[in-house]
């Protein structure tokens, strides 16, 4: 056990919140129509429908609009929408690294509204790969402290291949390989253990340590971006203060 998972815990958070959008729901469906079109509609060759499915059931997706958006993508004679996915990078005030992945349909239209978006919060859109760098793909799963005891996790966890289990305000943080994140949570719930959060994420290998002043713009920046239709998920490496978060 070892390091500092307090970003985790803001961005727990920070995705509970975005959970309550209404825009959820349809960011996950674009996401299982896209992994259905890539990969083909069946969850047990396609790993990336499989992550799709369980991001849209973390929001409650209801079932039978999961197996709609499924169809649609995989009936044949459909005329629906195309869309491409692109990653923009940037940077944020005080130098903050951000990451934003899109679905688009329109390439044209999208780039120059993120370009307007990192303007606007004193930020810049940077070249492809110059932010990426800084980030590794990475599994994190969180637990309620009081939900299992340390012998209890790290037994069930290592053995389903964890790299790494933090304790830290009041949650565990279990991290892994993206290949094995599936597995791991799965073994996790068949323990009975249950989880708080679970996703695939990009973290960062330096945090930026903001004050209050910076966390809040920061947070407006990454709203912004939240809020935009085309946007799926946003990283930054910045360590943003609870002060800023109860702003």
């Amino acid at each position: 056990m070892a390091g500092h998972s307090k970003w985790a815990n803001i961005k727990h958070r920070k995705a509970r919140q975005d959970a309550v959008k209404g825009k959820a729901w349809s960011k996950c469906s674009r996401a299982i129509m896209v992994a259905v079109k890539n990969g083909g509609p069946d969850p047990e060759t396609n790993l990336t429908l499989r992550y799709a499915i369980e991001d849209a059931k973390a929001v409650n997706m209801a079932k039978d609009t999961i197996e709609k958006a499924i169809k649609k993508a995989s009936g044949e004679g459909d005329e629906g929408v195309s869309y491409e996915e692109v990653r923009y990078e940037g940077y944020g005030p005080g130098g903050v690294a951000i990451l934003i992945d899109v679905l688009t349909d329109n390439v044209n239209r999208t780039a120059p509204e993120m370009r307007k978006l990192f303007e606007k919060g004193n930020g810049n859109l940077a070249k492809p790969g110059s932010v990426a760098f800084g980030f590794s793909s990475t599994g994190i799963i969180i637990i309620e402290e009081g939900e299992t005891s340390e012998e209890q996790l790290m037994e069930v966890a290592l053995e389903a291949g964890a790299s790494d289990i933090v304790q830290s305000e009041g949650v565990w943080e279990v991290t892994c390989e993206p290949s094995d994140y599936l597995e791991l949570r799965k073994a996790i719930e068949l323990a009975g253990i249950p989880l708080a959060s679970s996703e695939l994420t990009m973290v960062p290998a330096s945090p930026v340590v903001c004050d209050i002043e910076l966390g809040t713009k920061m947070l407006r920046l990454i709203e912004s971006f939240e809020d935009h239709e085309d946007v799926q998920n946003v990283y930054s490496n910045a360590d943003i203060p609870e002060e800023a978060m109860e702003e």
